[in-house]
């Protein structure tokens, strides 16, 4: 089964990285879509992003990583993928992804999979990881060593 992660990933954390180490373990194919999302300003470019990605899973044969514009479901559809997977990490983000999913599978009949975040990435999210970096808070717990470089050098 192929599925798909997408997300802005902007930028990637180790709570990012750990879902999709787990579902590396449980589909055959995880193709990681990295949002272009032209209205939102982004920290890095996504370019960067998938970049990052990239040399974090370059040994993991099974996971890829792409960028896409548009809608997901037209490129879930563009690259065969089975199922969406979603990482949860508390009941506000169930509320949003609940109604993505619901209207991805009106879209285009996709079902969306839900996996819980590791009780030690729970809290951790891309926007914490720039507003902590932003005051220059140490967020070395909280993305790969590429990440922390690239953040530093920013």
């Amino acid at each position: 089964m192929k599925v798909l992660i997408p997300g802005s990933f902007d930028p990637p954390t180790n709570g990012h990285i750990d879902v999709i180490t787990r579902c590396s373990k449980v589909f055959d194919e995880v193709l990681v879509g990295v949002i272009v999302n032209p209205s939102k300003e982004s920290l890095f470019s996504t370019d960067v992003r998938s970049e990052m990605l990239s040399e974090i899973f370059n040994k993991k044969k099974n996971i890829n990583v792409k960028s896409f514009e548009g809608l997901l479901v037209d490129f879930a559809k563009k690259n065969n993928v089975n199922a969406i997977v979603k990482g949860l990490r508390a009941m506000t983000d169930f509320d949003y992804e609940f109604q993505m999913a619901q209207m991805n599978f009106n879209l285009a009949d996709f079902e969306t999979i839900f996996i819980p975040a590791s009780p030690e990435y729970g809290y951790v999210s891309s926007s914490l990881v720039k507003e902590i970096h932003s005051y220059g808070g140490d967020v070395n717990e909280l993305v790969p060593d590429n990440v922390l470089r690239r953040l530093k050098d920013d």
